[in-house]
């Protein structure tokens, strides 16, 4: 089905009664719940995050200059 196709449907669905609209809404959530990726963080990641920012919290941040001349770098190389 493409993204019109779908668009479609959607639009003559504004249409339908609301017990077959509620009956689609739950249909798309569970296959939204099927589908989705969740990426769950293990304990070395999570400790990495916490670390980083109480990083930018003590304002331990490159400056922009620092960054312009690093992406300056990595693009003439």
């Amino acid at each position: 089905m493409t993204k019109k196709q779908i668009t479609v449907l959607l639009e003559r669905a504004e249409e339908w009664p609301a017990a077959a609209q509620e009956e689609l809404a739950r249909a798309a959530i569970n296959i939204e719940r099927k589908h989705a990726i969740v990426y769950r963080l293990n304990g070395e990641e999570r400790d990495d995050i916490r670390k980083a920012l109480a990083e930018i919290e003590r304002g331990e941040v490159a400056s922009r200059k620092d960054v312009k001349k690093t992406f300056d770098d990595l693009r003439s190389a």
